[in-house]
C-alpha cells in the first residue's frame, strides 16, 4: 500500500512537471511545434510530393484539386497564421525569426492568392494537370513492388483529378478568366499527344519500362504491369479524350481575345499581387518596366562591342549570321544532346573553383516529351530527391532543331544544371533547415535570380570562348531584361502580342520559335518572368558590395556559399544575411 501511494505521488509530480513545462514552452519551441505541424499538413495535402520525399503515409493518394479543397486549405492557412502571430518574435533567435517571417509570408500569400478570381486559372500554355500527372512517375521511387502498386493506385484516381480540374476551369470560362487565344495555339496537342494506341507506349507506363530491381519477383511485377496497362486503357485514355473534347469544344471557343491579365475582372490588382509574389519586392509595374529599359540599353552596348570584335559592323548583322548559318545548328536530336552533355560535364569540372560546398545529388539529361516540346521553352529543370534516390533532370528541347543554336548551350546549361538550378536546389535539400524550408520554399526571385546570375559565372568558368557563345550569353541576359519590359507591357500597359514579339526580335538574338514560345509563356503566366532579372540584379549588387567592403579579404567561393547557405529566401532577407556576412568577414 505504501509503494502504491509512493507511485501515485511520483506520477502526480511527473504530471505536474510535464504540465508546467508545457505551460512554460519557449517561443522557439512554440515556433518549432507550429512549423512541424504545418509541414505535416503540407505533406498530407500533397501526397505525391510526400512520396517523393520518402514519406509513405499517403502513398496511394493524390491531391484534391477541387475549389472546395483549396478553400479548406486556405481556412487551415488562416489558422496557422493566427497561431504564428501569437508567437513572441522578439524572443526568438535570428535564425528562428527568419523561419517565422518566411512562414508568415508563405501563409499570407496563399491566403491572398485565393481572394482573386484568377484562382480558377489552373493551367498555362506550357501544360496542365494532364502533363503533371504524366510526369508523376519521374518524381517517385520505384524500388519495391509496393512502389509500383502505389503508382497503379494513383493512376486509378486520374478520372477524379481530371473531372475536378475541368470543373474549376469551367468556372474560369463563366467568370471571364480564360487564357488568351494568342498564347494557346496547338495546346490541345499536349493532351492528344498523351493518348497512345498501345498502353505500353504511354508516358504513364514509363516506370514499368525501367530496369527491374533484383529484389522484385518478376511474376508479381508482370501482374502489376498488366494492371497498369488495363488502367491506362480503361481510365487514363477516356479521361484524356474527355479533356481533349472539352478543351476543343468548350474552352478554346471562349479563350480571351486580350493578351493582358488586366483586361480580366480585378486583373490589375491581381497583377500587382503577382509582382510582389514573384519578385519579393515592393516595386511597381512602372518601376520594373523602366529597370528593364535601362538594362536593355546597357546590354545592347555590350552586344555591339562583341559584334565588332567578331568583325561585324553591327549587332544586327552578327545576330543575323548566328540565326541563319546552318553550322550553328544540330542535324539530329542526338547531336544536340551530345553538345549539351559535353558542356555540362565541362561545367561540372569548374565547380570546385567557385564553391566550397557541393551537393551530393547528381543530375541527368532528358529530352522534353514530344507532345509538349514544340510549344515549350528551350529547356527546364526538374528537381530530384536525395531522400528516395532520384536525380535531378535537365530537360532539353530537341524539337525544331533549326531554332536551337549551339551558341545558346553554355548559358542555357549552366542556368538549368550547374552552377544554376541543380546546384542551388540540391544544396538546399541538404541544408540544416526546417523541412518546410529545405523542401517546400522556392522563392522565384531567388531561385531564378540565381540561375541568371549563374549564367554570368560562365565568364569566370571560361565557357564563353568564342564571340558566338559570348553573344549567346548576352542574348540570354537581354532576353531576361526584355521580360521586364514585355511582361509589364502586356499586363499593365495594354501591349498586344505583336508588340511583345517585335520588341523581343529587335533586342535579342533568340530565334523566332523561341521568341514565340516565350511571349506565349508571359501572356499565360503573368509576373513569373519578372523574377529572373530582379533577383539577378540583387545578387550582383550584393557581390559588388562585398567586394568593395572586403577588398583582399573577399572570397568568391565563400560569398557563393553564403548566398546559398540559407536556401531560397526573399530578396530583403538575402540582403540582410549578406550584410551580416560582410560584417563577420570584416
Amino acid at each position: 500500500m505504501r509503494y502504491l501511494f509512493l507511485l501515485i505521488r511520483l506520477t502526480t509530480i511527473a504530471t505536474s512537471f510535464v504540465l508546467s513545462g508545457a505551460a512554460m514552452a519557449t517561443p522557439g519551441q512554440d515556433l518549432k511545434t507550429l512549423t512541424d505541424e504545418y509541414w505535416a499538413w503540407v505533406l498530407k495535402e500533397n501526397p505525391v510530393f510526400a512520396s517523393s520525399l520518402g514519406v509513405r503515409a499517403f502513398e496511394n493518394e493524390v491531391a484534391d484539386v477541387s475549389l472546395e479543397a483549396e478553400d479548406r486549405r486556405v481556412k487551415n492557412a488562416r489558422g496557422f497564421l493566427s497561431r504564428l502571430e501569437k508567437i513572441q518574435a522578439d524572443k526568438l533567435s535570428s535564425s528562428e525569426r527568419i523561419n517565422l517571417d518566411i512562414l508568415r509570408r508563405t501563409l499570407s500569400e496563399k491566403i491572398e492568392s485565393n481572394s482573386f478570381g484568377q484562382r480558377v486559372i489552373n493551367f498555362t500554355n506550357r501544360g496542365g494537370w494532364h502533363q503533371q500527372f504524366a510526369n508523376m512517375g519521374n518524381n517517385l521511387p520505384f524500388n519495391t513492388i509496393a512502389d509500383y502498386l502505389s503508382y497503379v493506385e494513383r493512376l486509378k484516381k486520374y478520372t477524379k483529378v481530371n473531372d475536378q480540374s475541368i470543373a474549376v476551369a469551367n468556372l474560369a470560362i463563366e467568370g471571364g478568366y480564360t487564357l488568351p487565344c494568342d498564347a494557346m495555339k496547338d495546346y490541345e496537342n499536349s493532351i492528344s499527344g498523351l493518348i497512345t494506341e498501345d498502353a505500353r507506349q504511354s508516358r504513364f507506363f514509363e516506370p514499368f519500362t525501367r530496369t527491374l530491381p533484383g529484389t522484385i519477383d518478376p511474376r508479381q511485377f508482370a501482374a502489376v504491369s498488366a494492371s497498369a496497362e488495363s488502367i491506362i486503357d480503361k481510365v487514363i485514355k477516356p479521361a484524356l479524350q474527355k479533356h481533349y473534347d472539352w478543351y476543343v469544344t468548350e474552352y478554346a471557343p471562349h479563350c480571351s481575345t486580350e493578351a493582358g491579365i488586366s483586361s480580366q475582372p480585378g486583373g490589375a490588382e491581381y497583377y500587382a499581387f503577382r509582382i510582389r509574389q514573384m519578385t519579393t519586392t515592393g516595386l511597381s509595374a512602372d518601376e520594373i518596366h523602366n529597370i528593364g529599359l535601362s538594362e536593355v540599353s546597357r546590354i545592347r552596348s555590350e552586344m555591339d562591342e562583341v559584334a565588332n570584335k567578331a568583325g561585324y559592323d553591327s549587332r544586327e548583322a552578327f545576330i543575323e549570321e548566328l540565326r541563319s548559318n546552318p553550322v550553328y545548328y544540330a542535324k539530329s536530336p542526338e547531336e544536340l544532346m551530345e553538345k549539351v552533355a559535353r558542356l555540362t560535364k565541362t561545367a561540372d569540372g569548374k565547380m570546385p573553383g567557385l564553391f566550397g560546398k557541393l551537393p551530393r545529388l547528381p543530375y541527368g539529361l532528358k529530352e522534353i516529351p514530344a507532345e509538349i516540346a514544340e510549344g515549350n521553352t528551350t529547356a527546364y529543370y526538374n528537381p530530384g530527391s536525395p531522400d528516395v534516390g532520384i536525380a535531378g533532370i535537365y530537360y532539353v528541347n530537341t524539337s525544331k532543331l533549326d531554332q536551337r543554336p549551339f551558341w545558346e548551350i553554355p548559358a542555357l546549361s549552366i542556368h538549368e544544371a550547374v552552377p544554376g538550378h541543380h546546384h542551388q536546389i540540391s544544396l538546399q535539400q541538404e541544408l540544416d533547415l526546417p523541412d518546410f524550408r529545405r523542401y517546400g520554399t522556392f522563392f522565384t526571385a531567388f531561385v531564378e535570380g540565381w540561375g541568371l546570375y549563374s549564367e554570368r559565372l560562365g565568364i569566370e568558368m571560361g565557357l564563353y570562348d568564342s564571340p558566338a557563345k559570348d553573344m549567346g550569353r548576352l542574348s540570354y541576359e537581354m532576353w531576361r531584361a526584355c521580360r521586364l519590359v514585355v511582361d509589364t507591357g502586356i499586363h499593365s500597359r495594354g501591349w498586344s502580342k505583336q508588340q511583345a514579339l517585335d520588341f523581343m526580335k529587335d533586342n535579342t538574338a533568340l530565334t523566332k520559335a523561341n521568341i514565340e514560345a516565350e511571349v506565349n509563356r508571359y501572356i499565360s503566366w503573368p509576373g513569373q518572368a519578372l523574377a529572373y532579372k530582379i533577383g539577378e540584379l540583387k545578387i550582383r549588387e550584393l557581390r559588388a558590395r562585398a567586394e568593395a567592403s572586403l577588398g583582399e579579404k573577399f572570397s568568391l567561393r565563400a560569398f557563393h556559399d553564403a548566398v546559398l547557405g540559407q536556401g531560397a529566401v526573399p530578396l530583403d532577407v538575402l540582403e540582410a544575411q549578406i550584410d551580416q556576412w560582410i560584417a563577420d568577414q570584416g
